[in-house]
């Protein structure tokens, strides 16, 4: 028997393929042990402003999963339970914080929103700016009263980008990558039809996992990411921040990546292959300079809006412009920004089989071992792990460490070993 009654799950952030298999296991695997499953809808949204004058409402603010409910569910596309990108511990960035109750207001009307409809555990399913949240909420408990009920935590990890500490892969990862090098296969036989090339923006804001992945599955002639923001493509940018603060930042040398890709196209024409797909991650967007970030937004994690950049079509311009200076001679660069139809992409076996062990991992740390404060973490042939949060979250700023490709990697170096070689 559990001390847990009811259980709520919730789903944060971007969409991935194979959501819903990791939805639906754990709700089996819950339903099977007599458990009661919440499912709140759309992430944080309808908790952050909850008032005990309004109360939730069942199909409004959430949904009760039954078995009926999971039927062919593991392997379709899409999240029953939606998302948003609502933050209740935004106003929360170091430990002291905690003690501030204007500051964890939000994550009180959180924590009183699940009270309200008796839950007495949390799975939050998202990417790194979720997991800070989950542990916001578990630090935030531990400050309660001796005596006030507390919902053991237990995290999820998902994106599409693959950035995360603690996991090898995340669910839905290899889904998106494989959707994306289809369409970069077919931009190839685009490209060699027209004698063009084509600058394909993919997500990953942090890191450069999918954008590697899909640039070698799509057979792309070149790819680049923040991780190689080094060496003649790296400079330090002073700016002046809205509080009248000097600082510096990392940015990439714009001027030597336009001139990279522009020898990549020439040594191509070389050897009689004029054309091309480059892939570039959207990351690379937080390395302009900051004049072409003027007036960009930011979301409640304090991300730019990438999308508004559109780096793919901002160098495509330059490149062509850059091509045409060095060669004499005009051809058409196209710049895409491509992701978002890979989210929702119906998941492959391994993404079907990998988030549906993730979802039976949340039982297991919950029921199983009593734990809180973890993440489900899969390794070697779906063996189950639970990472605890200290080891995944600065203790000091509270924020989640990015997993990099490790440069000279053996996968950072089979892009290069598949790639048209440029000598800088």
């Amino acid at each position: 028997m559990s001390e847990i009654k009811r259980v709520a799950m919730l789903f944060a952030g971007g969409p991935a393929p194979g959501a819903n298999s990791v939805i639906g296991t754990a709700a089996y695997a819950f339903l099977n042990a007599g458990i009661d499953v919440i499912g709140v809808k759309h992430g944080y949204s309808n908790l952050i402003d909850f008032d005990a004058s309004q109360p939730l409402v069942e199909g409004k603010h959430y949904i009760s999963i039954k078995q009926e409910n999971l039927s062919h569910v593991r392997t379709s596309p899409g999240i029953i339970i939606g998302t948003a990108r609502s933050n209740p511990g935004k106003l929360v960035s170091s430990p002291e914080h905690l003690q501030d109750p204007e500051r964890t207001a939000p994550l009180q009307r959180v924590y009183n929103a699940l009270r309200s409809i008796e839950v007495d555990a949390l799975i939050s399913i998202g990417g790194d700016d979720t997991l800070k949240t989950a542990n916001k909420m578990k630090l935030y408990q531990d400050t309660l009263p001796a005596d006030a009920k507390r919902m053991p935590v237990v995290h999820l990890p998902k994106t599409i980008d693959n950035d995360y500490m603690g996991i090898d892969f995340t669910f839905g990862y290899f889904t998106a990558a494989e959707f994306l090098a289809g369409e970069m296969r077919n931009l190839n036989y685009d490209a060699a039809a027209g004698q063009s090339y084509f600058i394909c923006e993919a997500m990953g804001r942090s890191a450069g996992w999918l954008a590697y992945g899909a640039a070698i599955a799509g057979e792309a002639c070149m790819v680049m990411s923040v991780e190689d923001v080094v060496g003649s493509l790296r400079l330090e940018e002073e700016y002046t921040a809205a509080d009248g603060t000097k600082s510096t930042r990392t940015i990439m040398n714009l001027d030597k990546v336009v001139e990279r890709i522009v020898k990549m196209m020439i040594k191509r024409e070389n050897l009689g292959h004029p054309y091309g797909v480059v892939v570039i991650a959207e990351g690379l967007a937080e390395y302009l300079p900051q004049k072409y970030l003027q007036g960009v937004t930011r979301d409640d994690h304090g991300h730019i809006a990438v999308a508004d950049v559109n780096l793919g079509k901002m160098l495509a311009d330059l490149v062509s412009k850059a091509y045409t200076a060095k060669t004499g001679k005009k051809r058409k660069i196209n710049g895409l920004q491509l992701g978002y139809e890979s989210r929702c992409a119906p998941p492959h076996a391994f993404d079907v089989m990998l988030g549906s062990q993730i979802g039976v991992g949340a039982f297991r740390a919950l029921v199983e071992k009593k734990m809180n404060g973890v993440m489900v973490s899969v390794s070697g042939q779906l063996e189950l792990n639970f990472v605890p949060f200290e080891e995944l979250v600065d203790p000091a700023t509270l924020v989640t460490k990015v997993r990099y490709i490790e440069a000279e990697s053996d996968f950072h170096r089979l892009a290069r070993f598949v790639e048209t070689i440029v000598e800088d």
